[in-house]
């Protein structure tokens, strides 16, 4: 990405003033690219992607849990984590909260960086996970929860999800069993 090719107001995100000072906001190149800097305090604004975590639960049959989307569309349990949060608890807190399955978090199965929403671009952690107590009902943002195999997934929202269960078929489903 060259410093040509950056939306300077995607950058912004929304700013127009020093968030210390108050004082208008200039371009400084840093590393290549723009970076907001107030020229009257110093401060650097470096606009960073959130942090997301997802928990890929397997049933005693080997199906997936997934939730729906007010969308329609399905993925896999996630969301961001909280400032002051371990990634492992926010993969099992949006499991709970999505899924109201209660999860054990295993082992990394996929790191990847979500541009599916230019304006929230995202790092996710994709963790295995063994389900160790709730009862299966869709909750907070979720309006649906369920079971399903590999090769029968319904449209899933998001392509990062989609390139994790294309790696899990070719691994025969290897590493997302649980810790």
């Amino acid at each position: 990405m060259t410093s040509e090719s950056i939306d300077r107001d995607l950058l912004l995100d929304g700013w127009r003033f020093c968030p210390r000072c108050a004082g208008g906001l200039e371009f400084l190149d840093v590393g290549g690219l723009p970076r907001p800097r107030c020229p009257a305090c110093g401060y650097l604004y470096f606009r960073n992607p959130g942090v997301g975590a997802a928990a890929v639960v397997h049933d005693e049959r080997s199906r997936v849990l997934l939730v729906k989307r007010a969308d329609g569309r399905w993925c896999v349990p996630c969301g961001f984590c909280d400032w002051g949060e371990d990634v492992r608890a926010a993969a099992a807190r949006e499991c709970r909260e999505e899924s109201g399955i209660e999860v054990e978090i295993g082992d990394v199965l996929q790191v990847a960086s979500n541009f599916h929403d230019p304006e929230k671009p995202t790092v996710g952690v994709w963790f295995a996970a063994r389900a160790v107590g709730g009862r299966l009902q869709a909750g907070d943002d979720a309006t649906d929860a369920g079971w399903f195999g590999l090769d029968d997934l319904p449209e899933l929202a998001f392509p990062t999800d989609v390139m994790l269960f294309e790696a899990l078929r070719q691994s025969g489903g290897q590493g997302a069993a649980g810790p």
